[in-house]
């Protein structure tokens, strides 16, 4: 069967705000080929990848991405790798190519799924799926106060672990973001994995880090994630010899395989946390998850916007048992769980498992999707390059 079409659908909440949270819009990846259709999503700023997806060439190493994966065959692994190698040579210099590729990527193994009636996870050499412990992820509070009743309900809720991350942490005193670690700590009980997120905020800086270490050890926090930007590799390096026991986190911001590869050969991260929707897709995570396993450092997925994504970032390593941890956003916006008819919730023991259903197991639901759906037209002189598909 060949590749027959690539449709891109931009979806958004009402009101975007200017905050942490990445699921106010989405890219929705409709993939058609044989009678088949898979699906995927891109963790991308829309309108960039749409543009990405259908640009005029610039020359011939800045082609649009669509144009390498039109037509093309597509009955194996094998094609998928060898359509994703196209994309990234003939589209080397649109810096957007691998944030759009990944959509597209995650949308082939979907279809191929459906094609032969297999869980993607399967189709990837895993004999099985293991339950992973889901993480509340949620944003601090503005205050220590409401962070703290963040980590009860998220107790409450039944989870075992939470992350808090971003709003103004990092951003105010040190005192300030000691209240909040305690507060995160108090609020989860003595025994819950607690996971920081800095969002970057630091950008190379290690000075700042360094006040904050004394009290993530005081509260036992399992990971310190993004003290700093993804490249800031010898910051990693020397706030990791600091702050043992507790572990560096990163790997989101990582845009392609050698960014991740280098974030665990010389960052001195503890966990490499990938997001299917960037990096590539199924296919390049997979290969970091590998990578991840014969360095020792343990692999995550990032994950805070819908099921659909969430699935795509959990097959990577959905068959390597003592990786056990899973990102699972618990604070999305109602397009992050109305866009899906499936949802991948907590069962008895609190884990999540992966649906053994073909694909990727989880189903758009379009009748709700279409209330998000924001009508774009691009025109460059007078020739119509993109109009919003029919759903």
């Amino acid at each position: 069967m060949k590749i027959e079409s690539i449709d891109f659908f931009y979806l958004s909440m009402p009101e975007v705000l200017d905050i942490g949270d990445g699921s106010q819009d989405a890219l929705l990846v409709r993939l058609q080929a044989g009678g088949y259709v898979g699906w995927g999503e891109c963790e991308a700023a829309p309108l960039v990848s749409i543009a990405s997806l259908i640009c005029p060439m610039s020359h011939s190493a800045c082609k649009p991405v669509q144009d390498s994966v039109l037509g093309q065959r597509l009955e194996s692994a094998d094609d998928i790798a060898r359509i994703g190698n196209l994309v990234r040579q003939n589209s080397l210099d649109l810096l957007q190519t691998d944030h759009t590729l990944s959509g597209i990527d995650i949308a082939m193994w979907d279809l191929l799924g459906q094609k032969l009636q297999t869980p993607v996870y399967q189709l990837l050499g895993y004999q099985c799926s293991y339950p992973k412990t889901p993480y509340a992820s949620v944003l601090f509070g503005d205050t220590p106060e409401q962070t703290l009743q963040k980590g009860r309900q998220i107790r409450q809720q039944g989870y075992l672990a939470g992350k808090f991350g971003w709003g103004n942490f990092g951003h105010g005193t040190v005192a300030s973001d000691v209240e909040q670690i305690h507060a995160a700590r108090e609020g989860l009980g003595a025994d819950g994995i607690l996971l920081i997120d800095a969002g970057t905020v630091w950008v190379d800086d290690i000075e700042p880090a360094k006040l904050r270490v004394n009290a993530l050890k005081d509260c036992r926090v399992t990971w310190l994630e993004e003290p700093f930007i993804s490249g800031g590799f010898n910051s990693y390096h020397q706030l990791a010899k600091l702050s043992y026991p507790v572990l560096l986190a990163g790997g989101e911001g990582a845009h392609n395989y050698h960014l991740a590869q280098h974030m665990i050969d010389y960052a001195d991260i503890g966990f490499v946390q990938i997001d299917a929707g960037r990096i590539g897709g199924i296919s390049i995570a997979k290969k970091v998850a590998d990578y991840a396993l014969s360095k020792g450092t343990i692999y995550v997925n990032h994950t805070f916007t819908s099921h659909l994504a969430l699935s795509a970032s959990l097959q990577p390593y959905a068959g390597i048992e003592h990786y056990d941890l899973c990102e699972y956003p618990v604070e999305p916006q109602l397009l992050g769980t109305e866009m899906t008819h499936d949802h991948l919730l907590p069962d008895d023991n609190g884990k999540i498992c992966l649906s053994d259903k073909p694909g990727l197991g989880i189903s758009p639901d379009l009748e709700a999707i279409a209330s998000y759906l924001i009508d774009v037209e691009i025109t460059i002189s007078g020739k119509r390059l993109y109009r919003t598909p029919v759903l």
